[in-house]
């Protein structure tokens, strides 16, 4: 039984103490919220990927005008348009950035938010040219979002089979060199396999960097996933005439060759529930939420209980948050710098229109700039890995000036008027975490926002 602790719950496993919201009073209460109504939501609006789709025919619609008539006034407006639909698309993201704040900094279920952010992570998925460059918070809404606690298979297969997906990993390249269609095209102008996504299900979302499988493993499953594709105006498609032909065998089990999505919803299915997944998940779970270098009990504690519920998520959070090694007093982890702002913003109180009057100029001035010099651009990380979770890769001598600049100015730009009393904000901030050296740092401070800055500045406050 561990001993229940607000304020930890609020700051390990949430985005911070807030003066608006009181936070769960126990550990059955962090759990039911993951279960109940996703309020927030509703709240805060995000477009779904199944409406971010339309833009992405609209958009496609207009290219096909314009190649059909070169050099015609109908080209050139259909090039204008495009760049509207474009331009619509990019302001609508940072719309989004602006809604997934006001979520963090109001929700009465920060772990809910949290998980959101940590499952985005691992099944990172980016669109790769156009306006699909935007869509990583619609395919969140699409993919992640539902089944959050479900079964890890189900997870699993929404992400990997998700357009998205299918476009960043190159899925949709891949052909099957001995397919219908493969033929039909003829040797100069045959595609093949692509096995980018069946090696990052394999390193990534499954069974780990030193996972038992080989190459052979990797292209094998290529293999299952050749039919997988994504028309903008329908969704998802299989394509039967792209499947290489035959049975393929992964991790010592073969799959039949039913030209249908079968075969890869019963691969997916058992990749989720491999002994070597449940551990890569149990110690990526618990470095996130608790230490880079996490308690081998602790990590043992959540494979055991995920592996003998076959996958099912709750068991894997509540596996987490009742094991005294996730509940020790001493804030530890390095928060990354999406996060410090959201726990920032969180703590100032964040009001519900605070963005309602915000152009694109201000959501780069406010965000985006800041969290680039920080190394960590919005929903942009540098592979399909996601962000790194080592503490080191976000103390750096550039990352912490430009959390100094963001935390001195920024503040108040959003807050105008409505910034809190530095004294007070030391406690709402920081709770038991606040020290002597920090209130006198607020109380001395020459003006207002230097004194949230240097709050904000804090070790307390920048780990939990």
């Amino acid at each position: 039984m561990v001993q229940f602790d607000r304020q930890l719950a609020e700051i390990r496993f949430g985005y911070g103490l807030s003066p608006l919201v009181p936070g769960p009073t126990d550990v059955d209460a962090m759990l039911r919220g993951l279960q109940g109504p996703d309020a927030i939501v509703d709240r805060f609006p995000i477009e779904p990927f199944s409406i971010f789709r339309q833009r992405m025919v609209a958009v496609r619609e207009q290219i096909t005008i314009r190649r059909k008539n070169r050099g015609t006034p109908a080209a050139a407006a259909a090039r204008k348009q495009r760049n509207v639909l474009n331009k619509e698309a990019r302001i609508a993201m940072f719309e989004w950035l602006g809604q997934t704040m006001l979520r963090r900094a109001h929700t009465p279920t920060a772990f809910r938010e949290r998980l959101v952010a940590f499952w985005a992570d691992h099944f990172t998925a980016l669109g790769k040219a156009g306006v699909a460059r935007r869509a990583t918070s619609p395919y969140i809404e699409d993919a992640i979002r539902p089944n959050l606690n479900g079964n890890f298979a189900d997870l699993l297969q929404a992400t990997v089979m998700h357009p998205l997906m299918l476009d960043y990993l190159d899925q949709i390249q891949s052909m099957g060199p001995e397919s219908e269609r493969a033929a039909k095209m003829g040797p100069k102008k045959k595609r093949g396999l692509n096995e980018n996504l069946a090696r990052e299900v394999m390193e990534l979302h499954t069974l780990g960097v030193d996972g038992p499988y080989t190459q052979e493993d990797v292209t094998q499953l290529a293999e299952l996933f050749t039919g997988m594709s994504f028309q903008p105006r329908n969704g998802f498609k299989f394509r039967k005439d792209f499947v290489e032909p035959g049975a393929e065998t992964v991790l010592g089990k073969t799959y039949p060759d039913a030209y249908n999505v079968a075969p890869v919803r019963a691969v997916l299915t058992d990749l989720a529930t491999h002994p070597a997944t449940t551990r890569h998940i149990a110690h990526k779970l618990a470095v996130h939420f608790v230490t880079d270098d996490p308690d081998p009990d602790l990590v043992d504690h959540i494979e055991a209980a995920f592996a003998k519920s076959g996958g099912e998520l709750m068991s894997l959070y509540e596996a987490l948050v009742t094991h005294p090694a996730a509940w020790a007093p001493q804030l530890v982890n390095f928060k990354p710098p999406i996060d410090f702002v959201s726990s920032s913003l969180r703590g100032l109180g964040l009001p519900d229109g605070a963005f309602a009057a915000f152009t694109e100029r201000d959501f780069r001035q406010v965000f985006a700039t800041g969290l680039v010099l920080m190394g960590q651009q919005w929903e942009r990380p540098g592979g399909p890995d996601g962000w790194p979770e080592e503490d080191g890769e976000w103390i750096t001598p550039q990352g912490l000036a430009a959390r100094v600049r963001w935390a001195m100015v920024m503040p108040q730009r959003i807050m105008g008027g409505a910034l809190p009393d530095p004294r007070e904000f030391v406690e709402t901030a920081l709770g038991r975490h606040g020290n002597d050296a920090v209130r006198f740092a607020a109380a001395a401070a020459e003006s207002k926002p230097e004194a949230i800055g240097l709050v904000l500045m804090s070790p307390a406050f920048q780990r939990r």
